[in-house]
C-alpha cells in the first residue's frame, strides 16, 4: 500500500512528516518545520493545533475558532511554497519563513496568500507569533459570470440579486 504524501510539500509521507507534529506526538525541530505542519494542519482540517501552535496573548486563543474552521473546511487547497527562511533552525530562538499558499474558495476563486510569518520558541517549543500578509492579485477559475445571467447556485435568481451581493 502506497503512503499518502504530506500536504505541506515536502514530498515525505504524511505520517512521517507532519502528522506527528500535529498529533503532538514530535515537536517541530525548526520554524520552517512548523509553517508547514500548521498549513498541513489547514488542508486535514486539524484547526485545534492551529490554534495550539500560536503565542497566545494573555492565556486567551486570538483565533476566530469557527472562522478557521469554516476556511479550512469550504476551501480547496493547492499547494505550499516557502520562498525563504530567515533563521528558525533547531538553535535559534527566533525565525522568519516567508510563504504562499494557494488555494480555491467556495465560490471558485484561486487566491494565493501570501505571508511573512513570525516565530519564536518559547519553553523549547516553536511557536507562531504574528505574520504580515503580503496582497496578491485574486485569480479566477473559469469564465466571470454576467450580472444578469442566472445566478449559478441554482436559485432561479439574476446573479446580481443572490450570490453577486
Amino acid at each position: 500500500m502506497e503512503k499518502k504524501l504530506c500536504p505541506c510539500g515536502s514530498n515525505k509521507a504524511y505520517d512521517e512528516c507532519c502528522e506527528p507534529i500535529i498529533k503532538g506526538t514530535k515537536d517541530a525541530p525548526t520554524a520552517e518545520a512548523l509553517m508547514r505542519s500548521r498549513y498541513t494542519a489547514y488542508v486535514v482540517h486539524e484547526i485545534d493545533y492551529i490554534a495550539a501552535s500560536c503565542k497566545r496573548t494573555n492565556d486567551e486563543n486570538d483565533i476566530d475558532m469557527e472562522e478557521t474552521r469554516k476556511w479550512s473546511e469550504e476551501s480547496t487547497w493547492h499547494g505550499l511554497t516557502i520562498l525563504r527562511t530567515d533563521k528558525g533552525t533547531e538553535s535559534d530562538e527566533e525565525g522568519t519563513v516567508e510563504f504562499t499558499a494557494s488555494y480555491t474558495t467556495r465560490k471558485g476563486i484561486r487566491e494565493l496568500h501570501h505571508e511573512i510569518a513570525g516565530f519564536k520558541k518559547f519553553d523549547g517549543k516553536w511557536l507562531y507569533v504574528e505574520g504580515i500578509i503580503k496582497p496578491e492579485t485574486v485569480l479566477r477559475e473559469g469564465r466571470k459570470i454576467g450580472r444578469n445571467e442566472k445566478c449559478p447556485c441554482g436559485s432561479g435568481k439574476k446573479y446580481k440579486q443572490c450570490c453577486g451581493r
